[in-house]
């Protein structure tokens, strides 16, 4: 099984169609695969659904701690690879097993969960509309550039209770980040200052916010790990939330099966988001466990210290649970999009919610969206971690933004109009965090159900 040379996972060969070559691995070895990262460094791939599932769940044969990684051990990453910014070891609980990672996911867990969900969407809802008000009147738009890639992070700055004027800069900062720019380094170096400021601004006036719950949880972080944390919070809930609204939005926009089981009631939002999430996920991969000692996975031998990928989409369509994989999952949460085991994303469910409510928007604000190219004229941008949608350019009628006070007390101008220079957000000066600006509003009142509303729009189109 499987003779040939070992795959790049990274190149433009295999960015080109990287779930064709999943299949192709799969064909030729079976559920676990030999292939290479950048630096021609051999890891394993798992590419079955079971096979992801032993290695997310038993972290005492597949422990997160990269300096585990033969690869390090014998000098094999170089100081300027690009892997390090993913698996180089840092104080996070991404890195850490047993009882460190028990006390870590514990202080991110509850903080996380201190959160009222329905405040989270009134803060979606608010910014959302913001960012339509910024286009609705053009009768044009791009969902991705001018949607998708600015709503988490802005929604995430107040569950942070950062002061409003923080919110654009430092949604260009953690966009500038994430495509490695020639200012990626100043726009990181942005972003830990004003963490670092904002940390110690909840230290004297704590609120109902992410820092304050965890400067105030019993498992003690430093003032590293806070940082650290918060950072990763920003970083891999903006990426992963931004991918699930532009994947949710453009499966509304081409797929017809799917938006007439959606407006035939046949199917709801979070049912339809799992759907996004089983066929789509925001994550391809997710690097990397380490192997504890030697031992056998989906009949290979797997050595002590080496890197094992788990392969997050192409377990999701495995046919050894999805012979039919065109078959509607409706309801089923057992995909690995969010991994699995004691590793499983703490934020899912604040996702969800930002997600679902961002396209609940969209679809009301916007009742008689279309596509504005041809469906096959969409294309994606592949990394060897990620796949991501470049534009969804659609069409509506004309429509006047909402007023001010409908919207809240932020103005339009909160969000950065499109085409702004990402690197004039990334290293501005900005005032540092005062107690009488940072405090969240976590709200209480009911949401209100919109799907009935919705329904009857979309079915008019």
């Amino acid at each position: 099984m499987g003779s040939g040379s070992p795959r790049r996972l990274y190149g433009p060969e295999a960015e080109a169609d990287p779930r064709g070559l999943y299949e192709k691995l799969r064909a030729e070895y079976g559920p676990v695969a030999p292939v290479l990262l950048h630096g021609e460094i051999p890891v394993w791939l798992v590419l079955g659904y079971q096979e992801n599932l032993v290695v997310a769940r038993t972290p005492s044969r597949f422990s997160k701690d990269s300096r585990l990684w033969n690869a390090f051990r014998e000098g094999w990453v170089k100081p300027d690879s690009p892997l390090l910014p993913v698996v180089g070891w840092q104080e996070l609980v991404a890195f850490a097993d047993g009882e460190e990672h028990r006390r870590l996911r514990r202080a991110v867990t509850d903080s996380l969960e201190a959160f009222d969900r329905r405040g989270i969407r009134r803060y979606v809802a608010r910014f959302a509309d913001q960012l339509v008000d910024n286009f609705a009147a053009a009768g044009t738009a791009d969902l991705v550039s001018q949607f998708a890639e600015h709503l988490p992070l802005l929604v995430m700055t107040q569950l942070l209770g950062m002061p409003e004027n923080y919110g654009s800069r430092m949604v260009e900062a953690v966009r500038d980040l994430l495509k490695g720019t020639e200012t990626a380094v100043a726009s990181n170096g942005y972003i830990v200052k004003m963490l670092e400021e904002l940390i110690e601004s909840k230290r004297i006036n704590p609120g109902k916010d992410l820092p304050s719950w965890l400067l105030q949880h019993e498992a003690g972080l430093n003032n590293d790990e806070l940082v650290e944390h918060l950072r990763l919070i920003l970083v891999a809930g903006n990426e992963t939330t931004v991918n699930l609204i532009a994947d949710g939005l453009r499966m509304v926009l081409t797929d017809r099966r799917f938006r007439l089981d959606l407006t035939g009631g046949q199917m709801t939002l979070p049912d339809a988001l799992e759907r996004v999430l089983w066929d789509s996920p925001p994550l391809l991969l997710a690097p990397g466990r380490y192997a504890t000692g030697d031992t056998d996975l989906g009949g290979q031998r797997i050595k002590e210290g080496d890197m094992v990928v788990l392969g997050l989409a192409a377990g999701n369509v495995d046919p050894q649970i999805r012979p039919d994989g065109d078959r509607a999952l409706y309801g089923n949460r057992s995909h690995l999009a969010f991994g699995a085991g004691p590793h499983e994303c703490p934020g899912q469910d604040i996702g969800r919610a930002i997600a679902q409510e961002a396209i609940d928007r969209v679809l009301v604000r916007l009742p008689d969206l279309q596509l504005a190219v041809d469906e096959t004229d969409l294309s994606v941008a592949a990394t060897w971690m990620a796949s991501h949608l470049r534009e969804l350019p659609v069409e509506f009628t004309p429509r006047p933004r909402k007023s001010k006070d409908a919207r809240g007390a932020a103005g339009v101008g909160d969000v950065p109009p499109p085409g702004k220079p990402e690197s004039a957000y990334a290293v501005a000066p900005e005032p540092a965090a005062t107690p009488d600006t940072v405090a969240t509003r976590i709200g209480s009142e009911p949401r209100r159900t919109l799907w009935d509303v919705l329904t009857g729009l979309l079915r008019r189109q």
